[in-house]
């Protein structure tokens, strides 16, 4: 799995290379689409297997062609419906919806080679369902995800296994992306829910607005204090809020303010304390990069004026420093190549940084 992983990683780079020359949805076709499926096993150059322009009639209409048509023993398995990469994928899926129910394919995939739908007939047998089951952004794929692409592998798909799934997928995910919303951003009829669960009184309108601030804080301060909870039983065995750790040998290269590489003076002390907030900087910063950079190619160096997050665990490759100043905590982003041009961030505590998610996505992309 870990191999397969890596290869997925290492098209969605593939993408990034190329998307600025791609302008259309054959280039898409065959500079994205055809290296994914070839990826998960098929031979994409043998029409027996991967059928380009598969004939799919729909009804009075003959001669209607899906893109592509994933076959098994002469029959199509997995219709695919193509656009550019530069075409959002709402309002395509009527087509796929056509042929779909026309045709023995069990799966519908609908993608711009960045983003991937899967549909199948939960509701109602040989009808396509109007939501996918699945989707995936390839730029920003999740370990759970990949477990789930990897089910349409050639060498390990099984129909029956990935239907009997997609049911529990289908709805979970709704749920996660439903979830997801309400903590960000409430909405009335979640308010008033929960209002009735803890008010006894007339739910008026104005009750309801009085809330709604409130159950926003809440919402926030149950994820900070699981986060914190989490961390805080992981460094419970110490017995302090502080540990030692021993620092890089002397003569290590070490960036200086000005990004030029310097040596570590060799009269500096060789242990330095790395205080609890580092240490939950640390964990935020790694739980924000992980559907980028795997949590493994993380690391943290501490020095006497600042926290240093970095890749691979070298000094060239850091994404932010963290300054804990008795009046003032912040970040630096290494999106610049000076100081001086470099992005700050000031925050209260560390899972603040969650707010700043897509600003620290982008600096640690380089290193992706």
């Amino acid at each position: 799995m870990e191999q397969f992983a890596e290869q997925l990683k290492n098209l969605a780079k593939r993408i990034g290379t190329l998307r600025d020359s791609i302008s259309t949805e054959e280039a898409t076709k065959t500079a994205i689409v055809m290296p994914f499926f070839q990826l998960l096993g098929y031979d994409v150059f043998n029409p027996l297997e991967f059928c380009p322009e598969f004939t799919a009639d729909v009804g009075i209409k003959k001669g209607e062609k899906v893109d592509y048509a994933i076959l098994m023993d002469g029959e199509p398995i997995i219709l695919i419906e193509c656009k550019s990469i530069n075409e959002k994928l709402t309002k395509h899926d009527s087509q796929l919806f056509r042929y779909f129910g026309t045709t023995s394919a069990k799966f519908g995939i609908l993608t711009n080679g960045v983003e991937y739908k899967f549909f199948t007939d939960l509701e109602e047998t040989n009808k396509m369902d109007t939501t996918p089951f699945f989707i995936f952004n390839i730029n920003e794929l999740r370990d759970s995800q990949v477990q789930e692409i990897a089910k349409f592998r050639k060498e390990t798909f099984d129909v029956e296994n990935i239907s009997s799934a997609a049911s529990e997928l289908k709805y979970l995910s709704a749920l996660k992306l439903y979830l997801s919303e309400q903590f960000e951003n409430p909405g009335e009829d979640f308010i008033r829910y929960l209002v009735n669960q803890i008010y006894d009184g007339v739910k008026t309108k104005n009750t309801i607005e009085k809330f709604s601030p409130i159950i926003a804080k809440g919402l926030k301060q149950i994820i900070n204090e699981q986060v914190n909870d989490k961390l805080n039983a992981a460094l419970k065995s110490t017995g302090d809020n502080k540990i030692n750790i021993t620092l890089p040998d002397p003569k290590e290269e070490l960036t200086s303010d000005n990004g030029i590489e310097t040596e570590k003076q060799a009269d500096e002390t060789n242990t330095i304390v790395t205080t609890l907030e580092e240490l939950e900087t640390y964990s935020v910063v790694k739980v924000i990069l992980k559907d980028v950079i795997s949590p493994n190619r993380v690391f943290y160096r501490d020095n006497r004026s600042y926290f240093n997050i970095l890749i691979d665990d070298s000094i060239r490759r850091w994404i932010l420093r963290v300054y804990f100043n008795e009046n003032r905590n912040y970040i630096v982003l290494n999106d610049a190549g000076t100081d001086k041009e470099r992005t700050t961030i000031e925050f209260n505590e560390p899972i603040d940084l969650i707010d700043f998610k897509e600003q620290i996505l982008e600096t640690a992309r380089q290193y992706a």
